[in-house]
């Protein structure tokens, strides 16, 4: 979005000031205002709500992945499990609070934007960040993109399912909450801004489950005060809902989960619609045109996640024993309801559900991310403290909503208006799947051809055509993504890709696989049928470098063009002495004609 193409520095905001005593409250404003100082306060127990229930659903995380399941009657019970010691299933208190991967990741985010001095990270931005801070305590999807950040990969190739065959894991799920809450009522703007550290690790329904619970944040102090906690959660799933595409799996999750749960909502039927989610996408898949991949991927965890806020009902105990009892990989789920409920209830009424205990306000980031700074130097356990991180989290606000066409005055935002646009609109995901010709041909039912040096169209080739780098319509993936392999004869090699129909051609994108590369391109457009090199004025980032691999170059024509085809011929320089067979090989990911904008219609 436009609105964002440039933001405010932190250092020129002028913030608020907020007299003594004095908090505007919800009944004080319009419709379109926030308390800043109130918000405050929620992101206070977001954390805290985070916090308790990351580490109360570690108890079971990944011990209960199939049939029998946990139930209501297992809360309070020892699992007498050999290889672990906190095995006793019941809410878990530190002091301070441990960091783990469904706060630290967020945290390094929090770390970054502040450094930054902005709310949107560039793909260096995040590289950098993650190779700094993020080196330990991860797995799968999230392991792999740092593994490839280390080889030269930056976001989101890190996320491409062909470099990253955990790219439909739970990862982005647990990741990037924080950019909801950094963009309240702001939702376009919230999946802005999540969008790049989504596609970090995630892709397909993956990422548009991440998106779910960014806008649940978001969203979440729009809420209509009137209503019962429940129809909140509700409004707010449905509303949620909207931005997603039908077609998605991620889309089915939710319908699914939501119907199963309208059909009875009785809060204590949560077992049946777990064990149907376990019948539909695990022991079932197959026959109902899925795949299930294993305990971590994301839609099981996603429909647990779901069904713990939905028949939990606003109850935050309930809700938390909810989802540390739905099995798979049940801390990750549970600590995103949990902070989300945090949001929604405030730090009052959060505490008040544990009145016998001293809930802690200090944080240890320093148990899996040692790099950040410290805090606080005179405290030996901790480093940081929830009050402190909201602290930070406020100027971020402020800025967001500042360059989005709101304003900040007394300690109150006044947001900007939200249009009258269709959600899924909004989504960037949607938008640049509607962008590529190589998937709107397809979906139009059209044909997509290619050639490589003029061999016409190798069953090999289709891969640098396939779109699966910027499909984002969520539908069920059957085989991973594969790249193109060539090993090199010699200079130069032409890559075609041809439509059966005129396209509009503004950027033209290549994405380089794992092995090879070229160290200068020319690129060509197809226009009433002549092949025409790119005109003059076109640019191209970032610049050839045949030492390196993983790159995503977008070559920008002055003015799009109406064309039936685009062309990259790349060479390689001297290969003189080259003996090793990979050092000669190229991979392709994707060579596409992209719009100026999508074709929504």
């Amino acid at each position: 979005m436009a609105l964002f193409a440039v933001l405010l520095p932190l250092l020129f905001i002028q913030q608020p000031s907020v007299a003594e005593n004095h908090c505007p409250s919800a009944d004080m404003l319009a419709d379109d205002q926030l308390s800043r100082c109130e918000y405050a306060d929620r992101l206070r127990a977001m954390w805290l709500g985070e916090a308790i229930a990351n580490w109360t659903g570690m108890t079971t995380e990944g011990i209960k992945y199939e049939a029998p399941f946990y139930t209501d009657a297992d809360w309070g019970a020892d699992q007498n499990l050999f290889w672990r010691s906190d095995d006793h299933i019941d809410f878990v208190f530190q002091d301070p609070w441990l960091a783990d991967d469904d706060t630290d990741i967020e945290y390094v985010y929090l770390h970054l934007l502040q450094d930054r001095g902005t709310p949107l990270l560039s793909p260096e931005q995040l590289a950098t960040g993650w190779m700094a801070h993020i080196n330990d305590f991860i797995w799968v999807s999230n392991a792999t993109a740092r593994s490839l950040m280390e080889a030269g990969a930056l976001p989101p190739a890190t996320g491409f399912g062909a470099l990253n065959p955990n790219y439909l894991q739970i990862d982005a799920q647990l990741t990037t909450e924080i950019f909801g809450a950094l963009a309240p009522g702001m939702p376009a703007e919230a999946l802005q801004l999540a969008d790049l550290p989504i596609r970090t690790t995630a892709g397909g329904f993956a990422a548009h489950a991440a998106q779910f619970y960014v806008l649940l944040y978001s969203l979440a102090s729009q809420v209509d005060r009137a209503e019962s906690r429940q129809d909140q959660l509700i409004d707010l799933v449905r509303e949620a809902r909207r931005y997603l595409p039908d077609d998605s799996k991620a889309a089915d999750v939710v319908d699914f989960v939501l119907a199963d749960y309208l059909g009875n909502r009785n809060a204590k039927a949560w077992e049946r619609t777990r064990n149907r989610v376990y019948r539909r996408y695990l022991a079932g898949a197959e026959a109902n045109g899925f795949v299930y991949r294993d305990w971590t991927e994301s839609p099981v965890n996603f429909a647990a996640g779901l069904i713990a806020l939905l028949y939990g009902q606003g109850d935050y105990r309930r809700t938390v024993r909810i989802g540390t009892l739905s099995g798979w990989d049940s801390d990750n789920g549970t600590a995103t309801m949990g902070g989300l409920l945090g949001l929604l209830l405030g730090y009052d009424a959060l505490t008040a559900a544990f009145p016998d205990q001293q809930l802690s306000d200090r944080y240890q980031i320093s148990r899996t991310r040692p790099t950040l700074p410290d805090y606080l130097p005179e405290d030996g356990e901790a480093e940081d403290t929830f009050t402190m991180m909201v602290a930070r989290m406020l100027p971020l606000v402020d800025q967001i909503v500042l360059a989005a066409g709101g304003s900040v005055a007394d300690d109150v935002w006044t947001l900007p208006a939200r249009g009258e646009e269709p959600p899924l609109r909004h989504n960037p995901l949607i938008e640049l799947n509607l962008r590529s010709a190589n998937n709107r041909v397809r979906m139009a039912g059209g044909i997509v051809s290619t050639q490589v040096s003029g061999a016409e169209d190798p069953s090999s080739a289709r891969a640098i055509a396939d779109g699966l780098e910027h499909d984002y319509s969520g539908i069920e993936v059957f085989d991973l993504p594969q790249a193109y392999r060539q090993t090199f004869q010699g200079d130069p090699i032409t890559l075609t890709v041809t439509y059966d129909r005129p396209v509009e051609i503004a950027t033209i994108r290549f994405i380089e696989g794992e092995t090879g590369g070229f160290s200068e391109f020319e690129v060509a457009v197809s226009v009433d049928g002549v092949w025409q090199p790119a005109p003059d004025g076109t640019t191209i980032t970032p610049a050839p470098d045949a030492a390196m691999s993983m790159q995503i170059f977008d070559i920008v024509l002055p003015e799009p063009v109406q064309g039936m085809g685009v062309r990259l011929t790349g060479f390689m320089g001297d290969l003189t002495g080259v003996q090793d067979e990979e050092s000669r090989t190229l991979t392709v990911l994707e060579l596409d004609a992209l719009s100026a904008a999508a074709d929504w219609d």
